[in-house]
Order: C-alpha cells, then structure tokens, then sequence
C-alpha cells in the first residue's frame, strides 16, 4: 500500500466573483441571460425512478432552507456565471447523504491527485477551511463539481460570462457614456472665450477661480440642466458640437448585448433587444431556447446526480434520474404536434400509437 501526503489545491486562472460583480451584478444582458437560464432548467422537473426512491424525497426538499427548484436555480446560475458549479452530499460518511446544499465556486478548488484527476476539494471562507476527498476504493465523492467545456483547463470550466467579457465592457461603457450625456444637459460641453479691454486675452488668477467655481456649481449636473448662463467682461460661449458618429452608442450597445446573448445561447427577441428577426415569432425564439439552451443543461445535470449518489441507497437500488420533458411546458407545442401525427398515422394499431407517443401501456386484465 503506497502511502502519500493530498496534492495542493489549484486555484481558477480566474476570479469567479469578479464576473459575478462586474457581469451578473452590473450588466442588464448578462444578469437576464444568467436568470432565464437557470429559473427555466431549474424548472424542467427531474423524474426519478423508481418514483418512491429516496433520491427522489432528497431532490424535492434537498435541504431545510431550499426547495429543489432553489437549489437547482442556484447550481445552474453559479454555472453559467462562474463555468463550474458544486454540490455538497451533506452526511456522505453514513450509508447515504441526507442533505444537499450548493457551494460558491469562488470558494472552491479543486485538489489534482499525482495523475492529474481530482482526489479531493477544498472550501476556504476567510481562514476556514474543509477539505473533501474522494473515496480511492469506490470513487465515491461528496462533492459534485459539473463544469462547462474549457479547451485550456484541465480542472474548470469555461463560463459564457468570460466568452462574453468583452461585449459586457463594451456595452457597460456605453451605459456610462450615455449616462455622462445626461448628467452633462445631454450635450457635450462648450468653450469660453474671452477678450478683455485692450485685448487681453488672459483671466487674472482670482477671475478664473471665480469663473471655473461658478460653472461647477451653477451650470454642471442634470439638476442645472438648460440653466441660462449669464456672461460680463468681454465672454463668449461657444457650443461644441458632436458628431452623429459620435452620439450613436444605441447600435454598439444592441451588437453587443447581441453578442452577450448569442454566448449565453439566449435568442435576442427573448430579452427584447431590437434588429434580431432570425425567429419569425416570440414562441418560436421560446422553443429554440428550451432546444438548445435550458434542456440539454439539465439533462447534463440529472444525468450528472445520478452517477453522483444514484447508488447510494443500497437497500432501494441504483435510481436514475432523467428531465420529464412530457411536463415541460414549454414544450407542448411540440407534444401537440406529434399526437396529431400519429393520431393521423392509420396504418398503426392504438397500442403502437400509444408507444410512440411516450405513453405508458396499462396492464391488460386477466
């Protein structure tokens, strides 16, 4: 038996809550596109089988302050912000977990054993700190980290909020532009020019103090805006004046919130941003968002549960754990579709329409 000592943590190349700040904190795109994501897939209900399973009591009231769909919610959205999401199997030294909480990713690491895979994690808040290692028998583990694609790490993931740091910056400084705009009457700032008697063309030091105090208190700000200004002693207002170039910061704004978008997988009609008519309608856009986008993420995630603790209750059996989607809402439309297909079909018996349409055959009596 080859004994040797934990391998040391490894932290992120980059901060999570530095995207959590500057992104979901303070940018309007990226903070619906991180809620609609994770509210939608959190709302996607997981079907559990058998149904009377204990997993199936644990995912419906994971813990005494959440319900499932909050703790999903959570876990998805610190997916989508940070690349890397983690769950906690609280009681896993016992037969099975009794609880389940999610943790900051900012909070954690991820310890590389002297493989490179994952032995173990380790949660820091402040000086505290817990360290969970994975079983190196069974490969049981109390955390489960589920992480987006990251072509350059081994260890997390790559968060649409990174791929979309640039776009975020662009439109968050055209928020600031606009908004120096209107605390400025929305107009750019003009000159003063002064021609003394005799020609002068130069302010004593106490007449520019005078005049560069009365501008700033009288004349600058949204409060003073369109506020006369009263001039003496040979002065001049000259207004300057911008280019359209210069005022059109709407059309960078909209490309950028686009892009915010199209990182995140969130059609731009669904967050209202104009000039995107790639989908012919609102529900259109909703289908699409549910295909691509909310589904697949928590099909990953249950199948990710179910290999996590799926074995853990040994007297009720391995569980699996699937999306149901015939309970999406979202998508009935496509469920409408395919019924009236195959109710169309007459070439089929009842039994073999029932099969393909997904609906369990009742037991034929004896």
């Amino acid at each position: 038996m080859a004994w040797h000592a934990p391998g040391r943590p490894v932290w992120p190349m980059r901060d999570p809550s530095a995207f959590a700040r500057e992104g979901y904190g303070r940018n309007a795109i990226a903070y619906r596109c991180v809620r609609l994501i994770a509210e939608a897939a959190a709302s996607a209900p997981l079907r559990v089988g058998p149904h009377d399973h204990p997993l199936a009591r644990l995912l419906a009231r994971p813990n005494p302050e959440q319900t499932g769909v909050e703790l999903l919610e959570a876990f998805y959205g610190h997916l989508q912000v940070a690349g890397n999401a983690y769950l906690e199997a609280a009681g896993f030294d016992e037969e099975a977990p009794s609880e389940l909480y999610v943790l900051r990713p900012d909070r954690m690491s991820v310890v590389p054993g002297a493989d490179g895979w994952p032995v173990g994690w380790e949660h820091r808040v402040g000086t505290s700190v817990r360290r969970f290692a994975r079983d190196p028998v069974s490969n049981a583990a109390p955390i489960l980290h589920l992480k987006l694609f990251n072509p350059s790490d081994d260890w997390y993931g790559l968060s649409p909020m990174e791929a979309a740091a640039f776009s975020i910056d662009i439109h968050n400084a055209g928020g600031a532009w606009n908004k120096s705009l209107i605390d400025n009457a929305a107009r750019p700032s003009g000159a003063l020019i002064f021609t003394g008697a005799g020609g002068a063309d130069r302010l004593s030091e106490e007449q520019f103090q005078r005049l560069k105090s009365e501008l700033e208190d009288m004349h600058a700000g949204a409060a003073n805006a369109g506020r006369p200004m009263l001039l003496e002693g040979g002065l001049e207002w000259r207004p300057m004046s911008l280019s359209p170039a210069d005022m059109d910061f709407s059309q960078a704004r909209h490309g950028a919130a686009r892009d915010i978008a199209l990182a995140f997988g969130v059609p731009p009609m669904l967050l209202g941003i104009p000039g995107d008519n790639t989908y012919s309608n609102y529900r259109e856009a909703n289908l699409a968002f549910w295909r691509q986008t909310a589904l697949p993420l928590a099909q990953k995630a249950a199948r990710a549960i179910e290999a996590w603790v799926g074995d853990r209750w040994p007297e009720a059996g391995p569980a699996g754990v699937s999306v149901d989607v015939e309970n999406v809402p979202a998508l009935t439309v496509e469920r409408e579709a395919l019924w009236a297909r195959i109710a169309a079909a007459d070439f089929l018996r009842d039994d073999e329409k029932r099969r393909l349409a997904g609906v369990d055959m009742p037991e034929r009596r004896q």
